[in-house]
């Protein structure tokens, strides 16, 4: 029988999951299905739950639902306890669910395998303190940069979420007023922003030399915030597409045990 699988979010009609999914079956030998379910802005754990009830094994989760899928889940993974966002849920034998955040997992690898970027004694800014900000910054920090600087538009966002990562490393939280001045190796764009085709309100200034530009967003086209990067000063500028793959992958690997190639998978998708 054919085990099902979903991604949940809203919007979410734009989304490669299923076709990053189903590659990976197809590489690994799998048998299961991916679909992508539109979730209801105020009934995302009925959503959840209507899935699971049907017979889904696990789902992914997206915009804006990480941090509700937190709350729902009943057993965390530790890269989930800390974020407080969820990413990947997983239906359990004894009915409960488990909570997992692989996105942080997929950016480091899409940074240094994919992309050749060694993060140590890197300095990082990282804009927005939601869901998607708080899956990566424990693991950026593990990578051993000289500090993370996680700058968001209500300012007191960003101090909470760096006060609740001290103890992985240098981190500190301030609003995107209080950018000024300050330069940077890698900028990563973690708000909500993009879906709009704007850019976070920052100084064109942030970039040091040979800096990167990192979007959590992708599209067809460079994203508003890539192209902002490479209009401002960043000698390298790209977007999330790599994560994306990447965490999926791990996401799989958690639902299948076996772990499948990712490189196929995100040239086909950049082709």
């Amino acid at each position: 029988m054919t085990d099902r699988y979903a991604v949940i979010g809203n919007p979410i009609e734009h989304s490669k999951s299923p076709f990053i999914h189903q590659r990976f079956a197809e590489q690994t030998g799998q048998d299961l299905g991916y679909e992508k379910i539109l979730g209801d802005l105020e009934y995302f754990a009925d959503d959840v739950r209507e899935f699971f009830a049907a017979g889904g094994r696990g789902m992914n989760v997206t915009v804006p639902f990480k941090e509700q899928a937190w709350r729902l889940a009943d057993e965390l993974g530790p890269e989930a306890r800390t974020a407080g966002a969820v990413n990947t849920l997983t239906f359990m034998e004894d009915g409960r669910i488990r909570g997992d955040n692989t996105d942080g997992i997929g950016l480091v690898r899409d940074l240094q395998q994919n992309l050749g970027l060694d993060l140590s004694a890197k300095r990082v800014l990282l804009l927005g303190a939601g869901g998607a900000s708080r899956g990566v910054a424990r693991p950026l920090l593990e990578q051993g940069v000289e500090t993370l600087v996680i700058a968001n538009r209500t300012a007191a966002r960003a101090v909470e979420l760096a006060g609740d990562l001290q103890v992985f490393g240098r981190v500190e939280g301030c609003g995107l007023d209080e950018l000024a001045g300050r330069s940077f190796d890698l900028v990563i764009n973690g708000t909500a922003a993009g879906l709009a085709g704007r850019v976070p309100d920052i100084p064109a200034g942030c970039f040091a030399g040979d800096a990167w530009a990192y979007d959590m967003m992708y599209a067809v086209e460079p994203t508003a915030f890539v192209q902002w990067a490479q209009q401002h000063g960043a000698a390298h500028a790209v977007d999330g597409l790599g994560m994306l793959v990447e965490q999926a992958a791990e996401s799989f690997f958690l639902w299948r045990g076996v772990r499948p190639r990712t490189e196929t998978v995100i040239k086909e998708l950049r082709s």
